[in-house]
């Protein structure tokens, strides 16, 4: 038995078929241990026929009023039983690139793990662009959730507070601080020197690299912010091109 499942999610247009592909060929190139690479999508078309594919479940998404994030989709994970997934979830963003060996993420914690959030230190807040728990573990986190999305929505903004405020301080751990690693933060070198500088080499110890916001890897790859901003932000929101990310996001 498979019990090593690394998933991703692709639905809109945000993303295309690509970047699943090229998702799944990291994680090749990156993982020792047997693993199933699974997407869950509305559109499967392109993606490559060694990923097992399935529907995205019907999900009841925040009102507008409330919807401040596109993701609380993933708390879909969570649903027990979830087709015929079984043992640990390792659950990945599309946008990250992978560039060192992932085996640890399977065997760190039995309980939920997650990314800490750059942005917000010390807060008891998660980076849901990776984490990774065991099948059927937190299906009371989604069953609260679909009793009133609104009401989640509007006390924890995100699925990534809602994940970490609900299951508590000793409820789940987070990744060692060098595993994941932000390319905004931790690579790039802020403010007006964006203009200036390539975005720094990977960081020591570092397996994943996060793209949260603006740019993506194939726009940060040759030096698009991906987002048009105003006059006077210009000179902090860009990026040079930056070829090294092409040496890991690729086929």
């Amino acid at each position: 038995m498979i019990i090593n499942n690394i998933v991703c999610m692709k639905w809109g247009d945000k993303y295309d078929a690509t970047y699943v592909n090229i998702l799944a060929s990291m994680v090749k190139r990156n993982t020792t241990v047997p693993y199933r690479f699974i997407c869950f999508t509305d559109n499967p078309e392109g993606i490559d026929k060694n990923i097992d594919i399935f529907p995205i479940p019907d999900f009841p998404e925040p009102s507008a009023k409330y919807k401040k994030c596109e993701a609380w989709r993933k708390l879909l994970l969570f649903q027990n039983p979830l087709n015929n997934i079984e043992g640990k979830i390792l659950f990945l963003d599309l946008d990250v690139i992978i560039i060192d060996i992932i085996d640890c993420f399977f065997n760190f914690s039995d309980q939920m793990a997650i990314i800490e959030n750059w942005s917000q230190p010390n807060r008891l807040i998660g980076q849901a662009s990776a984490f990774c728990f065991k099948m059927g573990q937190y299906e009371n986190l989604l069953h609260t959730y679909l009793e009133n999305p609104d009401k989640i929505a509007a006390e924890y903004r995100t699925e990534q507070v809602y994940i970490t405020r609900a299951l508590g301080r000793n409820g789940f751990d987070f990744f060692p601080d060098i595993w994941c690693k932000s390319f905004k933060f931790h690579c790039m070198p802020g403010g007006i020197l964006n203009s200036f500088i390539v975005p720094a080499k990977i960081p020591e110890g570092a397996k994943i690299i996060v793209f949260h916001g603006n740019p993506n890897p194939p726009e940060a790859i040759h030096g698009i912010w991906g987002k048009d901003v105003p006059w006077f932000k210009k000179f902090y929101k860009t990026v040079k091109p930056t070829p090294w990310i092409a040496e890991h996001w690729r086929i």
